[in-house]
C-alpha cells in the first residue's frame, strides 16, 4: 500500500496523520504551509450581529482582539471550527458543511450584519441583498518549498491529500519546478474545486463525497487499495 502524504499546515497535519494511521494508512507528514497571524483592525461590536467562521485558524491566530466578541452568535463551517469558536467564548448557533456560502443561506433572523474572520486567501461570497459581510483577514498560510525528503518519497507511488485549491496549486507547482513526474502520484482532493487546480496526468485524481477529513481519508483508503489502477 502506498504512503499517504499530508501537506496541510499544522496543527491540521498532525490531526489528519493521526486519523489516517488509525485507519491503517501509512500516513506521513510533510507540511508545505505555515500559518501566521496578520495584523487586523477591530470592528466595533455594536456594528455586527454575528461572526462568520470558515476555519479554526481564524481563532488560533486572531489574537487578543477576539475577546471583544465573546458571547456573540457565530456560524462555523465544520465541527473543529465550531469547537474552537466555543473555546473562544462565542455562541455557536449553527455548524455548517460545504463552505461558508451554504451557511449564508441559512442565517437566523436578526443576523444581518456579519463579521467574517478569514485567511488572506479566501473564497469570495455571494452575499444576499438583505445581509452585509465585513471581512477581516486575520491569518495567512505561507507556502514552503517541497523538502528533499518528500521529493525522495515521491519517486515511488504515493497518495497526496489536498485540503484546498491553494494546496493543489502549490503542490503541482513544486512538482513541476523540481521535475517530479505525475504518473506515480494519486491525488485525493477535498472537493471538485481543489481537483480543478491539479491538472491532469496523475495516477488518480478524485474528489471526496463530502468536504471533510473523514470523507477525504475514506477516499484515500480506496485509492490506496486500488492503486495504481484507480482513477
Amino acid at each position: 500500500m502506498p504512503p499517504v502524504i499530508v501537506i496541510r499546515p499544522e496543527p491540521g497535519t498532525a490531526m489528519t496523520v493521526a486519523a489516517a494511521r488509525a485507519m491503517g494508512l501509512d500516513a506521513r507528514a510533510f507540511p508545505l504551509f505555515a500559518v501566521r497571524a496578520l495584523p487586523w483592525s477591530l470592528v466595533p461590536r455594536s456594528e455586527i450581529d454575528a461572526v462568520l467562521l470558515g476555519s479554526a485558524n481564524a481563532l488560533r491566530h486572531g489574537g487578543p482582539a477576539l475577546g471583544a466578541y465573546r458571547g456573540l452568535p457565530a456560524y462555523a463551517v465544520g465541527d473543529r471550527t465550531a469547537q474552537a469558536a466555543r473555546d473562544a467564548g462565542l455562541d455557536v448557533v449553527r455548524t455548517g458543511s460545504g463552505g461558508l456560502q451554504s451557511v449564508l443561506g441559512n442565517l437566523a433572523p436578526g443576523h444581518g450584519r456579519l463579521l467574517r474572520l478569514a485567511g488572506r486567501e479566501h473564497t469570495i461570497l455571494d452575499v444576499p441583498a438583505d445581509r452585509t459581510v465585513i471581512t477581516r483577514e486575520v491569518y495567512a498560510s505561507e507556502s514552503l518549498p517541497l523538502p528533499a525528503g518528500l521529493a525522495e518519497t515521491l519517486k515511488e507511488p504515493a497518495v497526496v491529500l489536498l485540503h484546498s485549491a491553494e494546496a493543489a496549486g502549490h503542490f503541482v507547482g513544486e512538482c513541476d519546478r523540481i521535475g517530479i513526474g505525475r504518473a506515480g502520484i494519486a491525488l485525493a482532493c477535498i472537493g471538485p474545486r481543489v481537483a480543478g487546480r491539479a491538472g491532469s496526468g496523475w495516477a488518480a485524481l478524485r474528489s471526496a463525497a463530502l468536504p471533510n477529513d473523514t470523507a477525504l481519508l475514506a477516499m484515500a483508503l480506496e485509492i490506496c487499495q486500488d492503486f495504481p489502477s484507480g482513477s
